[in-house]
Formats: C-alpha cells, sequence, structure tokens
C-alpha cells in the first residue's frame, strides 16, 4: 500500500450501534482489518450524546478535539477525569480502560489515534511551523488549520495523506502563522 490523499469531507460516515455518534475511517492496518482485528487505526468521530468509550483491551489511544465544546472523560475509579476542551492538544490513555464520557456543550469532532500494544506506536503531534518530520512506515498527516507544503504537494485545511507498508519522510511548511497540521508517525513497537 501506498501514499493516499484524503479529504475529511469525503471520507464515509459510520453511525455508532448506541446512535450516540459517528465515525469517518482515514485509514487502519492492515487492509480489510475489523475493529477487533487492527494494528493501528486513525479516524474522525463526531461525539453526539454522552455516554460509554468502546473497551479496547490492548490498545493504546490518543484522543484530540478538533471543533465543538468538547468532552469530560472520566473513569468510575478516579483514574481518569479529563476535560477534552482545547482544540489540538492529544490525549493519550489505556483503551483497557472503562471510560466515560459527557458533552460540555454540543456535539464534538475528535481525531482519533489507536494502537495495538506491543505492535504498533504513536506519535501524535500538532505542528505549527516548518518541521522535518521523520521517515516512519506508517503514518496520517492532516491539515487542521490553513494550508500546508507536504514534500511537493499541496494540503488545503481538511485534507491530508496517509500511508502505510512503505516509509515516507516530510518537509511540512505551513501557509501562515495561524497553520496547524496533525502528524501521526506510526512504527513498531
Amino acid at each position: 500500500m501506498s501514499l493516499t490523499d484524503f479529504s475529511r469531507a469525503a471520507l464515509p460516515v459510520t453511525p455508532w450501534k448506541n446512535g450516540g455518534g459517528t465515525t469517518q475511517q482515514i485509514m487502519s492496518w492492515p487492509p480489510g482489518a475489523g475493529i477487533e482485528t487492527f494494528g493501528w487505526r486513525v479516524s474522525i468521530a463526531c461525539i453526539a450524546a454522552a455516554g460509554p468509550f468502546s473497551a479496547f483491551p490492548g490498545v493504546d489511544r490518543s484522543i484530540m478535539l478538533l471543533e465543538g465544546d468538547g468532552v469530560r472523560l472520566f473513569a468510575a475509579d478516579g483514574d481518569i477525569d479529563h476535560q477534552l476542551d482545547v482544540a489540538h492538544q492529544p490525549f493519550a490513555f489505556s483503551g483497557d480502560q472503562a471510560i466515560d464520557c459527557t458533552l460540555l456543550g454540543g456535539a464534538s469532532h475528535d481525531f482519533n489515534v489507536m494502537t495495538r500494544r506491543g505492535k504498533w506506536r504513536a506519535d501524535v503531534q500538532v505542528l505549527s511551523h516548518a518541521t522535518s518530520i521523520d521517515a516512519a512506515p506508517h503514518g496520517v498527516l492532516l491539515a487542521l488549520r490553513g494550508a500546508w507544503r507536504l514534500n511537493d504537494g499541496l494540503c488545503r485545511e481538511g485534507e491530508g495523506r496517509c500511508w502505510a507498508g512503505e516509509p515516507h519522510a516530510w518537509q511540512a511548511v505551513p501557509d501562515g502563522p495561524q497553520a496547524r497540521l496533525a502528524a501521526v508517525r506510526i512504527v513498531p513497537a
């Protein structure tokens, strides 16, 4: 599998079984893997109602608010109590943990990265200035705000590039001081 361009607006929307939101999958590895068998998965979720997060034993998770008022994530045992209310700040947690969520207002859109522990590890960053991104065999880049020159191509806000199975390194250059880029490098654990 090689490099693929995508647009948030064109990603298929899948409703959650519990009716509390939707998911737009950007990429999952290996190709065709289901929710129980993926090695890693990157998606965008719309959280529209309070309720429990799905448990993913053996999976490390990172979530980041994209738009909306955000959510409060909490565990019954008090181990996690986090307000996800500032855009573009990743929050990492274990998929083993039973987590509930309440809305802090209306629906929110969130960027999600999940990796199978012991097999894959994700480095999730938000860039605001010109940066060299080290090569990784898998990854996702998403222009969160503004446009970005990524090597020889341009990604406008809401557009991105993903790759799997072939290492890619990047020179990321923003079009202005307000631009933000989500950069996810996925490497073997």
